[in-house]
């Protein structure tokens, strides 16, 4: 496979550090299309690469800015963290058994709910503003 281009990628970087650092969005939300529409991954390697990407920035940079301002708590994260490791090393091992179009429909199918649920949620506070 050749090379991705240094310009998509860097924009793909860009995009989704601002958005995970302005809404706290996980970046395989919106690096996961992108790779797959933009540069034409797979879905099994537009997650795997996701995953490579998020190991050292999501949060470095955003967590120590926020931490800053006393807005981590770090007993809930590290309980995450630690149990996300092993949800993630389950979840791998679950997607490399299920293949790349059945993958991919749930990734979408797991959005659309997300995004529906996000919709509603905010349509009924707007209401109550």
């Amino acid at each position: 496979m050749p090379q991705p281009s240094l310009a998509v990628l860097v924009a793909i970087g860009l995009g989704t550090g601002l958005l995970s650092g302005m809404l706290g969005i996980g970046g395989g939300v919106v690096i996961v299309p992108a790779l797959v529409y933009l540069l034409g991954f797979d879905q099994h390697l537009a997650t795997g690469t996701s995953l490579a990407v998020l190991l050292p920035p999501v949060g470095l940079a955003a967590v120590v800015e926020y931490y800053r301002h006393g807005r981590v708590n770090m007993y809930a994260a590290l309980v995450i963290a630690a149990t996300m490791a092993a949800g993630g090393w389950l979840g791998a091992v679950a997607a490399n058994h299920i293949v790349g179009p059945k993958l991919q429909l749930g990734f979408a199918v797991f959005l659309l709910m997300l995004g529906l649920y996000l919709l509603v949620g905010a349509l009924r506070n707007l209401g109550a503003a």
